[in-house]
């Protein structure tokens, strides 16, 4: 029976606080299914690290995750420490040289939430963002510093590999959930070679998936039916920058970045993937104990059905919900009073029933 091992990667603010849940539920699991096994390894790569050895992570850090089966990863950003440092020195280049092109969102509204759209129709569908190159690619500069004529140049690089791959996950992902629909968001209106070139590709992709139908919106307008018609999408494919968008905006209709998970996938296996909450370090409750640990429970869920485990997945999923449902054990960001280690004990509770 194989045991699975998994990198942990607290990082800053509240990551530590929200992964010591995530792995408390893991561990509940693997007492109540013989057939589930895993192992942590932890690493202190943060904004400490940084202000101590300089580098957010070792030389041959990638080399030490790359044995892994995946990473949990807890949250990162420290006022002491740029953003530009913490992301490009750590998070990136995992995501990169790990070959995680595919960036999973689920936006799902979950039994015992409100959408502040007060929606009445299901909120149920991904959001499946390119992640390892389009917008965030490391290309470009600044020219003339500090004089009046100083300008920047920020390259877009898209590449026919890079698109056609996303779109193929998509499709896959969607037959294999019974989805009837793929949406591309483009903006290919007015960015006339990169947006032009992602849709040309995404759409030869699709031609190899009649069964699948297709729609094309241009992100302005995307964004304002995500408001009007949420229940309309399925399965929606972004290019970097504007998954990102589109992500933290579904996160908003269905509760908000507390119920915001994510998997950085490397659909070959070939490299371990990684899994995150999406809210961010929160600086301003560290350590008080009442963040939602619920996003960072949820992305090690998706971290299972990696695994091939989507029954466990659906498992912490329904306990998530009765939680939510019972309306006895929430954090102050959805109105109660509880802490972050109550509510992982009340989702534990949950999966034993």
């Amino acid at each position: 029976m194989k045991t699975h091992q998994i990198a942990v990667l607290p990082g800053d603010g509240i990551g530590p606080e929200v992964t010591t849940e995530a792995i408390k539920v893991l561990e509940a699991l693997a007492e109540q299914d013989t057939d589930f096994n895993f192992e942590t390894t932890e690493f202190p790569w943060n904004s400490d690290y940084y202000v101590k050895h300089g580098k957010m992570m070792p030389d041959d850090g990638l080399k030490q995750l790359q044995s892994f089966d995946s990473i949990l990863f807890g949250a990162i950003g420290d006022a002491r420490v740029s953003d530009l440092v913490t992301i490009w020195e750590l998070i990136l280049p995992i995501r990169k040289n790990f070959q995680q092109f595919i960036n999973f969102r689920p936006i799902k509204l979950l039994k015992g939430l409100n959408s502040p759209l007060e929606q009445e129709k299901p909120i149920d569908f991904a959001i499946i963002r390119e992640n390892s190159e389009g917008e965030y690619s490391d290309s470009g500069g600044i020219m003339f510093s500090g004089e009046e004529r100083e300008m920047a140049v920020q390259n877009t690089v898209m590449t026919k590999q890079g698109v056609r791959q996303l779109t193929e996950f998509a499709c896959d992902y969607a037959e294999k959930r019974g989805a009837a629909k793929i949406t591309n968001a483009t903006k290919s209106n007015v960015i006339s070679y990169a947006m032009t070139f992602w849709d040309r590709i995404v759409e030869e992709t699709m031609e190899k998936h009649p069964d699948l139908d297709y729609e094309k919106y241009y992100i302005d307008a995307l964004a304002a039916y995500f408001v009007q018609r949420p229940e309309s999408f399925e399965v929606v494919i972004a290019s970097n920058l504007f998954g990102d968008i589109l992500s933290d905006l579904g996160s908003a209709i269905v509760g908000g970045l507390g119920f915001a998970p994510s998997g950085n996938i490397n659909p070959s296996g070939e490299f371990p993937s990684m899994f995150e909450a999406v809210h961010g370090s929160a600086p301003d409750i560290a350590g008080k104990g009442i963040a939602n640990p619920i996003a960072q429970i949820w992305s090690s869920a998706l971290m299972l059905e990696h695994f091939g485990r989507k029954d466990l997945h659906d498992q912490v999923l329904a306990a998530i919900e009765a939680t939510l449902v019972e309306n006895q054990t929430l954090t102050p960001d959805i109105g109660g009073n509880a802490t972050t280690s109550e509510v992982g004990d009340a989702i534990i509770e949950k999966l034993k029933q």
